[in-house]
């Protein structure tokens, strides 16, 4: 299989994508107790290259690393420029970052505190969910599984480790025919998708679970709630982060997610239930427009969002 990219940056260099490898002993391959990030970098105006909530990202990271005690060998800005550096090793203008964070071979039981490597890789990847589903939207599902409760993880860190019944969700959504799935609490709140903050739109009210939930606080649903304000301001649209049930999914006149991965994605039905029309609704649309317009440069207002890699 070809590799997506020929170089890597590990633990301080630039190295061939053949030669960045881990341990079988790796202690996060055992435990899952690593970190990791998903950073977009976009193609501007000009053709240059510019990383999408580069900061963020990068402190979201720290954070993440924070929350499991692991102490990171490099610093805020070091990291920042591992990002930068990896894109312009690899000649790319758009492109996917996965930043991770592992501890590595050392001494074995769920006690020891390993060696930290951290890597940052940069391939292409289009739409997560595909073209079309960002134009058509997707079908989802109400997985079986139970989202995190807070007393059991940490729902502000990204941790390798709590993906686990997010890919199980994933398969199992696939194998019966729909394109991703959503999560509820244990309360039967709905939370999120398996890797993508929720919204909905009913009667002119746009809704989000808030960051007190079951959710991860995600960078790219900040920044789409940033983008329905301003759009509030212009038009009848009421903005509220608060919780809502399967039901009120079900009832919605819109629906779609949001993520680095999954950019703005609508979706078109639940549980083969059409949501609205069955198509992406008019102020998905408008705020998928608006948030492209932004990832690309085109919004002079936000251009604060992005980082050029130089």
């Amino acid at each position: 299989m070809q590799p997506p990219a020929k170089l890597v940056w590990s633990d301080g260099r630039i190295v061939a994508w053949e030669d960045c490898r881990v341990h079988v002993m790796a202690s996060t391959l055992h435990y899952g107790v690593g970190v990791f990030e998903g950073v977009r970098c976009y193609a501007q105006p000009d053709g240059k290259p510019a990383i999408f909530r580069l900061a963020e990202h990068v402190d979201r990271l720290i954070d993440s690393a924070r929350c499991v005690a692991m102490e990171l060998p490099f610093d805020r800005a070091a990291l920042m420029a591992a990002c930068r550096e990896v894109v312009r090793a690899n000649g790319f203008s758009d492109c996917y970052l996965r930043p991770v964070a592992l501890h590595d071979f050392g001494e074995p039981g769920l006690g020891a505190v390993n060696p930290v490597r951290v890597a940052v890789v940069a391939f292409p990847w289009g739409a997560y969910l595909g073209k079309e589903g960002l134009e058509r939207g997707i079908k989802t599902t109400l997985s079986s599984w139970i989202r995190h409760h807070p007393g059991t993880a940490m729902m502000r860190a990204k941790i390798s480790g709590q993906y686990v019944t997010s890919v199980l969700a994933k398969r199992l959504a696939r194998q019966n025919g729909f394109d991703e799935a959503i999560f509820c609490d244990a309360q039967g709140v709905v939370c999120e998708g398996t890797g993508e903050n929720l919204f909905i739109v009913k009667n002119g009210v746009l809704k989000t679970p808030p960051t007190h939930g079951a959710i991860l606080a995600g960078i790219t649903r900040e920044s789409v709630l940033d983008l329905a304000r301003e759009l509030a301001r212009e038009r009848r649209l009421e903005v509220r982060e608060e919780p809502f049930l399967r039901d009120e999914l079900f009832l919605a006149d819109e629906a779609f997610f949001t993520g680095t991965a999954a950019e703005v994605t609508p979706i078109r039905s639940v549980d083969h239930r059409p949501i609205g029309a069955g198509t992406r609704g008019p102020i998905t649309t408008e705020l998928q427009s608006r948030f492209f317009r932004a990832v690309r440069g085109e919004d002079a207002t936000r251009r604060h969002w992005l980082a050029p890699v130089g």
